[in-house]
């Protein structure tokens, strides 16, 4: 086995960027060939059909089956054009990943042949097998009747020879079985009570957009290394191992130039997206040795998470191309940085204009004001829930690490924003809001031009941070569903916006001016929601103490925190806005646990089976050679002599004892807890008993298998180290 180590670390290290031949055209010519977007429906519908398509996505209106059948037949015919034989209802069900069913076009013909057939019905819905989809008890096993109702709002798309129709997924009885269908129903929420507040300084306002950009994060392994670790490939981290001597200490590999076989591969992955329309616009090195980052244009909210699922798909369909492994997972390696996946997260209306963004006056300042303290309000009432909607078994690494944001959501917003704040709580109604957009910075370096500087800093130890015209929401995972944290703001932030309009107008009813009533509203929101801002190292041990005295959720544990969930005010929000009903979020708690004790289960089993099948015969092993060794100079020796020989051998001897002593006891000790656990009929006290009970032991058996790593000789040891994994291109 170590023979086969060392020859899959010797092959990695020749391995040769693959040749992917550059497209003849410009990036332009080709973007979006793949998608049924605009251009393809003015080719293959009618102008009729087309405009109801349109207006169906800009203005939400419906689509009849007549039209539906229209657009099936011209979506056929170009996909037919394009070379596809298939199609499947592509769906995010509530496993983080993304399901599909393929189906042929043929049709029997009735003259005993086949014809390629695609019809309306075929198009708006479907019913793949439910029942074996996570429902967290919508559905029992024998209840399979679920379905996929197509949404306009994101186009078909084109992979292999299959189109691909983004839908929603729900089961028999109408609850959303996906992340889509209550993420559409956010969205619509916060459009309209979003229009409703800024009609009050533009009448014109028809419809406001949510929109997303994400930065994904990633490592690329080599993929006879990655085959090596059993716990890479059926956990997704490495469970053990040493830290590099060198790792990300000297900071050299974030930005640095990118390594020739990995720009291979960005390009291929570039080439894919474009065709799919997913307008990638960074590449970059990230922190840690052999980790990466993509980063798109922004979209709209609902496009953006189904281009970023996309992605996450065509990264590790064309790493296998490259001999490489795409790992998601949030904290593979111990020691160096995790991935994340930054989602910047931004409103902004039909006519143009950014809601956070300052204005040129105080009018329109007023506007930018009213939806940063209103998404402020928010952040504050539902801190826990936002938490809840980016917790995850493996994000949990992350959060509260000193890479990562912390487990506590709190909001930056700069000095310049907080001094407007500040200044705003204590001032009159007729004091004009001013806010520079941009202002100069003179570096005094003759060919350097002067560099605009935006009104805020930045603050990487934020989870939430207003960062110029967005806020970057920085705790979402680098595997995760988007969906998940947009469908909870999104939320959060509707019913805020709602339940401001409410005071607004009942201010505005009892006699006062508009700009008045808004302003008196926002300076007891700006007091209210003091709380959640906090502009300085949310790393710091002092941070958590002061944000447990200001009443926010500082839970670590992720069972626990999904709790948030089904608080009172959680379940009442959701209920407004029509995005969940609480037997829905009944049933994706229920998902969740069980997800979480799943994924501590199985890396427990993983980890027990490596220690008893590989670290401790290797590590026995290479004792037995050192006692061979003492034993020989027994016999070669007088007893003094031997005995001064043989000391260092002796104590290595026991040191390897007492660490295989610790885990195999600890090892039957976790298995024991797992036993325990598993008799848990209850989904919330079974997840709580695993991270109580089984995960504490990952770490404490991890330090001892790593101290034997640094022990045994390294021709023995039969797993690939981190030296290998991260620094092998």
């Amino acid at each position: 086995m170590s023979t086969l180590r060392f020859k899959m670390v010797e092959e990695a290290s020749k391995r040769k960027p693959v040749c992917t031949e550059a497209p003849a055209k410009l990036t332009s010519a080709y973007f979006g060939s793949h998608v049924f977007n605009r251009e393809k429906m003015r080719m293959y519908l009618s102008e009729e059909t087309m405009k109801v398509v349109t207006d169906s996505v800009d203005k939400g209106l419906p689509i009849t089956r007549d039209i539906a059948n229209h657009v099936a037949s011209g979506m056929k015919r170009w996909a037919m054009d394009m070379g596809a034989t298939h199609y499947t209802h592509w769906f995010h069900p509530l496993t983080d990943g993304t399901a599909e069913k393929h189906d042929s076009f043929v049709d029997y013909d009735g003259n005993g042949g086949v014809i390629e057939k695609f019809e309306g019905k075929l198009l708006a819905q479907q019913e793949p097998d439910a029942s074996s989809f996570p429902s967290g008890g919508i559905r029992n096993t024998f209840e399979a009747r679920g379905y996929t109702a197509w949404d306009p709002s994101s186009p078909a798309f084109i992979i292999g020879d299959t189109l691909c129709i983004p839908t929603v997924f729900i089961s028999y009885t109408g609850e959303a079985l996906d992340y889509k269908a209550p993420l559409l129903k956010a969205l619509s929420a916060v459009d309209k009570a979003a229009t409703a507040v800024c009609r009050y300084f533009d009448p014109s306002v028809k419809r406001v957009f949510s929109y997303l950009g994400w930065e994904q994060e990633y490592f690329l392994i080599d993929e006879g290394l990655y085959a090596a670790r059993p716990d890479l490939v059926m956990t997704g981290r490495t469970l053990m191992g040493h830290d590099s001597a060198k790792n990300q200490q000297l900071e050299d590999h974030y930005f640095g130039s990118i390594p020739s076989r990995v720009m291979a591969y960005m390009r291929d992955i570039e080439f894919e997206a474009y065709k799919l329309g997913i307008p990638l616009k960074t590449r970059h090195n990230e922190v840690a040795p052999n980790q990466f980052e993509f980063a798109p244009i922004y979209a709209e909210t609902n496009l953006a998470v189904d281009q970023n699922l996309l992605i996450m798909s065509v990264m590790k369909k064309v790493a296998r191309r490259h001999n490489f492994r795409v790992l998601l997972h949030e904290k593979p390696f111990k020691g160096v940085n995790g991935s994340g996946k930054h989602n910047n997260w931004s409103l902004g209306t039909d006519t143009g204009v950014g809601l956070y963004s300052p204005g040129k006056t105080p009018a329109e300042n007023l506007q930018f004001i009213t939806f940063l303290v209103n998404t402020l309000m928010a952040v504050h009432k539902h801190n826990a829930l936002l938490k809840a909607s980016v917790m995850t078994a493996q994000n949990a690494h992350r959060l509260g690490a000193n890479e990562a944001p912390p487990a506590i959501i709190s909001c930056f917003l700069g000095s310049q924003v907080s001094a407007v704040l500040d200044k705003l709580e204590k001032a009159s109604a007729e004091e004009a809001i001013v806010m520079d957009t941009k202002k100069g910075l003179s570096l005094g370096i003759a060919h350097i031009p002067e560099v605009l500087l935006d009104n805020t800093d930045r603050n990487r130890t934020s989870p939430f941070a207003f960062t110029g015209n967005r806020f970057e929401f920085r705790a979402v995972g680098s595997s995760a569903n988007c969906a998940s944290a947009m469908i909870a703001l999104n939320a959060a932030v509707a019913r805020q916006l709602k339940e401001f309009k409410k005071t607004v107008d009942t201010r505005i009813a009892a006699g006062e001016a508009v700009s008045s009533a808004i302003f008196h509203v926002l300076q007891d929101y700006i007091k209210q929601s003091k709380a959640i801002r906090f502009d300085g190292n949310g790393y710091s041990d002092e941070w958590k103490a002061e944000a447990a005295r200001r009443g926010l959720d500082c839970e670590t544990s992720a069972p626990l925190s999904f709790d948030a969930y089904l608080k009172p005010e959680s379940v009442a929000m959701f209920a407004d806005t029509k995005v969940f009903s609480e037997k829905e979020l009944e049933a994706r708690n229920e998902v969740k646990w069980e997800i979480y004790t799943k994924k501590i289960q199985i890396e427990a089993r993983v980890l027990g089976d490596l220690a008893m099948n590989h670290i401790i015969p290797v590590a026995s092993r290479y004792q037995s050679i050192l006692l061979d060794n003492v034993y020989k100079i027994g016999k070669l020796y007088d007893k003094e002599k031997a005995e001064k020989l043989s000391a260092q051998d002796c104590a290595i001897i026991e040191t390897i004892a007492g660490h295989i002593s610790f885990i195999k006891v600890n090892t039957d000790a976790m298995v024991e807890a797992r036993k325990k656990a598993n008799h848990i009929e209850d989904e919330r006290a079974k997840a709580v008993a695993y991270h109580d009970t089984v995960a504490p032991y990952l770490e404490s058996i991890r330090y001892h298998i790593d101290k034997l790593e640094l022990i045994v000789d390294d021709q023995m040891w039969t797993l690939p180290k981190y030296r290998e994994l991260l620094f092998t291109r």
